[in-house]
């Protein structure tokens, strides 16, 4: 087995287990066992998944929860880009791959050095991933109403864990903690004030024309964006 390989399986098994908590949360916020399973595997993007479900279970519009996960989507179109480079599918497997491009697939890919390595990394995880969110997100679906209120196991906070697991790392520079910080704020402002759903959109808008200044900025002084 390859690193690439056991890269992809471990990380398939440690994010595959959030699906639990996915599933129970979503069956809490009034979707039906079959909506929960349709959201992971049409859309199949964690971070999406919850913040649709957040915003539904705080009483937002069904357009406040469509836009708040298409934003936390975005990503996965700038990893495509990326991983269509690094892999050159071709046919049927660009589409598939289009599919499985996250972040864990798009990191295990781009943490290899050989191209080999590349390709079994971005479909071990992928693929993994995919199969392992499903099948836990039924579990945490079917046991919902056995698991009673998800708050009682801390599966409410699993998401925000996910969250701070994958911004963690980027946070390495001045900069970014700033503009995590700002919109940190922001949001804690707008909650009492906005409907669910509208503060995460408010501190998107926020960091997103922070980076339209900085890139002004930038070219200004002469230097690449």
């Amino acid at each position: 087995m390859t690193p690439a390989v056991r890269m992809g399986l471990s990380i398939s098994v440690a994010t595959g287990l959030y699906g639990i908590s996915f599933g129970a949360l979503a069956v809490a916020a009034g979707l039906h066992v079959w909506q929960a399973l349709a959201l992971s595997a049409l859309m199949f993007t964690g971070g999406s998944q919850f913040a649709f479900i957040g915003v539904i279970a705080g009483g937002g519009a069904g357009s406040a929860a469509v836009g708040a996960a298409t934003l936390l989507g975005v990503r996965n179109a700038v990893y495509g880009m990326q991983m269509n480079r690094l892999l050159q599918p071709r046919g049927w497997r660009k589409w598939l791959a289009a599919h499985l491009t996250i972040d864990e697939s798009a990191a295990t890919a781009s943490g290899q050095i050989d191209a080999a390595e590349q390709q079994r990394g971005f479909w071990t995880a992928g693929v993994g991933v995919f199969v392992l969110w499903n099948a836990f997100t039924l579990c945490g679906a079917l046991l919902g109403d056995a698991l009673g209120d998800p708050r009682q196991w801390g599966l409410d906070g699993a998401a925000v864990a996910a969250f701070l697991g994958l911004l963690w790392p980027r946070l390495q520079q001045r900069e970014p903690v700033a503009l995590a910080v700002l919109c940190g704020v922001v949001t804690a402002l707008a909650v009492p004030l906005l409907p669910p759903g509208l503060p995460i959109l408010l501190a998107a808008l926020v960091g997103a024309a922070w980076g339209w200044w900085r890139s002004a900025r930038l070219q200004q002084d002469g230097r690449p964006a």
